[in-house]
């Protein structure tokens, strides 16, 4: 039995270079075709505030805004970052001086693990930039891609209509 010769060696697959702005920073970076964005932003920029939790979209840790909506980032390629505007959850402080999402989920306890609080941060921020007043249920609605399995939801959402309520984004 002849054993054929034709056997092609495979090669990693080529990088592609991405220029796209993270955080309000105009930012370049290599990626393979297939990566997450959600594997760029904690392997490659090694920003590790995105969480990865089921990797399909279901629980919401690793939301980011795109062009100031809400995406799961493991759903999306890091190379379709190309030319837009990301904010993680990094781009939320200046500086020392925390988000006042940040500051209110700190003084409500809206947290406990912390697995899935930037996911809900960055729900809830593109939710008071679209809508700064809005309703319990608007709120409820806007989180609901989000899913946390410490918290019981309530000083969440109380935690966003804080905000909301003192005018601040």
């Amino acid at each position: 039995m002849a054993v054929s010769k034709n056997h092609k060696k495979t090669s990693a697959p080529k990088k592609v270079k991405v220029e796209t702005t993270i955080n309000g920073e105009a930012t370049e970076f290599l990626c393979e075709p297939r990566q997450s964005l959600l594997e760029v932003l904690r392997d490659v920029l090694e920003m590790t505030g995105s969480k990865e939790g089921c990797l399909t979209g279901d629980c919401g840790a690793c939301t980011v805004l795109v062009d100031g909506r809400p995406v799961c980032s493991c759903l999306m390629l890091g190379v379709e970052a190309q030319d837009k505007n990301i904010t993680s959850v990094e781009g939320l402080a200046v500086g020392a001086k925390l988000h006042p999402l940040q500051q209110k989920f700190l003084e409500d306890a809206s947290l406990q693990c912390g697995v899935c609080t930037p996911g809900f941060l960055m729900s809830a921020k593109a939710l008071l930039d679209k809508n700064p007043n809005p309703t319990e249920a608007e709120v409820r609605y806007a989180l609901a891609g989000n899913l946390c399995r410490c918290t019981g939801y309530d000083k969440i959402v109380h935690a966003v209509l804080d905000v909301a309520q003192e005018g601040r984004r």
